[in-house]
């Protein structure tokens, strides 16, 4: 029964025909047993809380990932081998990753917390034949509820009265205007939320009039309560960053494995002692594995945050930041987003002429002109007085509050008001001089509003403004060039023209009229008072386009980002600022949500590439939207402001919530907010996430190469029956504590200038490419061999001479000599040269094809300190009879550290040569083909 009460077009009967059905009456209401029985029976006018996440789930979340697994357990073979030093270094670092992790993504899902905030704590309602004012969440379907100007709406509820009842449901439709409500029953069984005209909802307000309703639905079953619903529904995915990480570590770990086994069981055949076989294994399983892989992206990451900070883009979640930067679409609300949620007027037609006014919002600030007309004295004193009697016909206020300029009451009244202001017109003011004496309230059957008013010359002037086709029939004569005479047919069909063109670019268009009477001629009689009206302008306005979204969508069509425009607006306001913006570009088009329900799953998964503009959208729309680009593995990223926007940004790639108008339903949804509510911080924060993620990949890069390096080394030392060069605990500081700088330093490495001209990147692109890998496996080869090759003299060195041929050198002299040389000078310069090539190396890895004279030495300061630092821990551990202990490392002499820099730089060197060839054949090419 309760599933079927809610589920009924509650706005296609006649609003008695839905009291029966409620089984109440409009003159007692409900009797309070009758309420409270339904309250038992239907629940709390409320919106249902999702279980909240503890914040100890949030912190062992932060252990979820494939990579630190292995880590732990490393940790765990650690202690069975007793490396003690070895096994908390590691779960330190796992530890600090974890802490990192957790205090960037605690944040309780607040969601529909703030849904219920948006419900009014108390409301009017008639029980017993009695006015009674009772905790909104008490409300039951069949009470009749009492609403006036300032209320919130408590519950969806069917009109059975209004008295220029007007409410604002920007927030819920994404209509920017006030929407005017009636009691007469609509046809249309699928009409949109917006269209329903004599139906009140949840989480709205009235902004004029008042009238009296019965309440239909509460809690889950309101239209807000859906999108409740839908917010829950909504589950998120793993961002293609984390995607990646967790495959490429599964293939790194399987790589591991597959070398560890290999030498193993090499050393078993070599008849190697079971325990050092197993810790020479150990000892290359630390070697493949980038421990700091974690930290140092979690790391990147939070500064990458801290740095879109100040670009007023405040994230919420860690991976955020590099999922906007491979997005390929971006689904954006109109109102409020892409426009300034401000209605402005643009063109006032007075005077047989069209006078253009600047300026944007509600700021008084603008200039008035005539296009290719010149603008005479007469045109200004009736642009004046045209200003006048719309500032006299109005009931909004516009103030000035920290700085910015706001309206308190009807956005097109305060349009008007700001307007007025430019021309040095304020309420305030005027109406002293012009006192009120009786108002007809605007009313949606009659699309008009009339004020009289007490003049200084003690005659009364009424004021109209309204729909100019009903102006015009209550017209008689016209006011040109400062005289008043009778009204024409081609005057009229002028300035039904006019409107026309101005309604043809999406312009909300008003007409104003007046008249004077001697005062005690004046009746105050509708049919009276606006009979035999002088025709005075018109005015059209619109809520305009923010000023810089036109290039920020201009930079996303260059950037290969696709941009589409969701609004809960009419079709025509939709296609005209798009038009404006640059959405429609060249077979794309515009749709509303009629034509979309009509298109099925299958249908519009072949036409969303082509469609632009959504209009006239609910909240499942919008969702259902954003599922079809997800399923052509689009990254797509949503961004809004209304609660209608929240379960599409939630479900959306990255969701996007504007931080001044947005709702806090919509920021808890979303995984990062704009602060200043501006879009083009929208086009900062893809160009941001792109930095982030090219960054991220040069420390991987990194990391890898180097952990390559050390693979090889310790794998050709095994190869070579070699006496280990590098202890395990070696290993492990220099992949922590010397490489963990540097990669973080490359993590916030200048982003490159041309980075918005790409293309967006695949989603399913690999982090490593065959190329880079090959790279990659180069690069660490070459650590390996300037390692060793450093290793094999100083023990050569320490013995004996270099005689005879290569091969007899090293298979007769230098084999035989690292079993009597200096074996703990010798690891210890593998070390320090492990440590400092890799330290060069980080020079390398800033760009894979520019060498680091033309990106410039000093461009990446962090880098410089960082290897700085590293250097200087590194003579630390080389210096301190403790840590000598604990590293097994002996102190080096000068001429030792001559001989580390001499094969520590070979890496750089190489690398620099090979960058120059490359760019010679490049230009070589170039002139070719010209």
């Amino acid at each position: 029964m309760i599933n079927k009460l809610f589920d009924l077009h509650w706005h296609t009967l006649q609003s008695d025909e839905v009291i029966r059905s409620l089984d109440t009456n409009v003159n007692t209401g409900l009797s309070q047993t009758e309420a409270e029985n339904r309250l038992k029976k239907h629940g709390y006018n409320q919106l249902e809380e999702k279980e909240g996440i503890s914040p100890l789930w949030v912190f062992l979340e932060q252990f979820n990932d494939f990579i630190v697994w292995v880590l732990l357990a490393a940790v765990i073979v650690s202690g069975v081998l007793k490396e003690w030093i070895d096994a908390l270094a590691i779960f330190a670092i796992i530890i600090i990753n974890a802490i990192i992790g957790f205090i960037q993504e605690y944040r309780a899902e607040k969601s529909l917390a703030a849904l219920q905030k948006m419900s009014s704590p108390f409301s009017k309602v008639l029980r017993d034949s009695e006015m009674h004012s009772i905790p909104s969440r008490d409300i039951v379907p069949g009470d009749i509820a009492l609403l006036e100007a300032g209320d919130y709406v408590p519950a969806d509820g069917r009109l059975c009265s209004s008295f220029s009842l007007r409410t604002q449901e920007a927030s819920l439709t994404g209509e920017s205007t006030p929407v005017g409500k009636s009691t007469e029953p609509l046809m249309n069984s699928s009409l949109p939320i917006g269209d329903r005209e004599n139906m009140l909802f949840m989480g709205t307000s009235v902004t004029s009039g008042k009238g009296t309703c019965v309440i239909v639905a509460t809690g889950m079953h309101t239209e807000l309560g859906k999108i409740a619903g839908l917010i829950q529904k909504a589950g998120k995915e793993e961002t293609p960053l984390q995607k990646k990480l967790e495959a490429f570590g599964k293939k790194l770990v399987y790589l591991c494995l597959v070398i560890v086994t290999i030498v193993f069981l090499l050393e078993l055949w070599r008849k190697d002692p079971l325990l050092e076989a197993f810790l020479t294994s150990v000892s290359l399983a630390v070697a493949a594995i980038p421990e700091g892989l974690p930290a140092i992206v979690t790391i990147a990451l939070a500064l990458g945050v801290q740095r879109m900070v100040k670009r007023h883009v405040l994230i919420r979640k860690l991976p955020s930041v590099e999922t906007l930067g491979c997005a390929t679409v971006i689904c954006s609300d109109k109102t409020g987003t892409l426009t300034q949620n401000e209605m402005t007027v643009r063109n006032i037609f007075a005077n047989n002429k069209t006078f253009d006014v600047s300026g944007t919002g509600y700021t008084p600030e603008g200039k008035f002109s005539v296009n290719g007309m010149p603008f005479t004295e007469t045109d200004q004193r009736i642009l004046k007085f045209t200003l006048g009697i719309g500032t006299l016909c109005n009931n909004a206020y516009l103030k000035k509050d920290d700085n910015t300029w706001k309206i308190i009451g009807d956005p097109t009244e305060g349009a008007i008001l700001s307007v007025s202001a430019k021309a040095g017109i304020w309420k305030e003011l005027l109406e002293k001089d012009f006192p009120l004496i009786s108002e007809i309230p605007f009313d949606s059957n009659r699309k008009k509003m009339t004020t009289v008013r007490n003049t200084p010359h003690s005659t009364s002037l009424v004021c109209e403004k309204g729909a100019p086709d009903v102006i015009l029939k209550d017209c008689t004569k016209i006011l040109i060039n400062g005289t008043v005479r009778n009204i024409t047919e081609s005057d009229v069909e002028l300035i039904l023209n006019e409107n026309y063109n101005m309604t043809g670019n999406a312009m909300r268009v008003l007409g104003i009229a007046f008249k004077t009477h001697e005062q005690e001629k004046i009746s105050h009689a509708s049919e009276v008072v606006e009979k035999d009206m002088i025709f005075a302008a018109l005015l059209a306005m619109i809520d305009p386009p923010r000023p810089e979204a036109k290039r920020a969508v201009a930079t996303c069509h260059n950037a290969g980002v696709t941009t589409i425009m969701i609004t809960g607006d009419h079709k025509n306001t939709a296609v005209a600022i798009g038009k404006e913006l640059g959405f429609l570009r060249n077979k794309s088009k515009a749709i509303d949500g009629m034509e979309l329900d009509m298109l099925s799953d299958y249908d519009l998964l072949k036409e969303v590439q082509n469609i632009a503009i959504y209009a006239r959208v609910t909240a499942e729309h919008k969702l259902k939207i954003v599922k079809a680009w997800k399923r052509l593995n689009a990254v797509v990223a949503m961004t809004g402001d209304g609660v209608n926007d929240a379960p599409a940004v939630k479900e959306a790639s990255i969701g996007v919530s504007m931080g001044i108008t947005g709702t806090d339903v919509t920021k808890e949804a979303s995984d990062m907010v704009i602060t200043d509510d501006n879009f083009a911080s929208i086009v900062s924060a893809v160009e941001e996430g792109r930095g982030i993620y090219d960054n991220i990949k040069k420390s991987i890069h990194y990391l890898l190469s180097c952990n390559a390096g050390e693979i090889l080394t310790m794998l050709f030392a095994s190869l070579f029956n070699l006496p280990l060069p590098l202890f395990p605990i070696q290993i492990l500081w220099i992949n922590i504590a010397t490489d963990g700088l540097p990669a973080l330093a490359l993590g916030v490495d200048t982003v490159d200038p041309d980075i918005m001209k790409r293309p967006a990147r695949r989603s399913t692109e690999h982090i490593i490419d065959k190329k880079l890998g090959k790279l990659i496996v180069f690069q660490g080869f070459l650590i390996a061999f300037s390692t060793l090759l450093a290793y094999l003299f100083v023990l050569y060195y320490t013995s004996t001479t270099i005689r005879g041929n290569l091969y007899h050198w090293f298979r007769y002299e230098v084999m035989p000599c690292c079993l009597t040389g200096d074996l703990a000078r010798a690891r210890t310069v593998a070390f320090c040269v492990m440590v400092t090539s890799q330290l060069f190396h980080s020079f390398n890895c800033r760009n894979a094809k520019d060498s680091l004279f033309k990106v410039g030495i000093f461009t990446n300061k962090k880098l410089i300190l960082a290897t700085s630092i590293s250097m200087a821990m590194q003579v630390a551990i080389i210096y301190t009879p403790f840590f000598n202990n604990v590293f097994k490392v002996t102190p080096l002499e000068p001429m030792d550290w001559v001989i580390v820099f001499g094969f520590a730089s070979i890496i750089f060197v190489i690398m620099e040569i090979i960058k120059l060839l490359k760019i010679k054949k490049h230009q070589h090419n170039l002139l070719n083909n010209k």
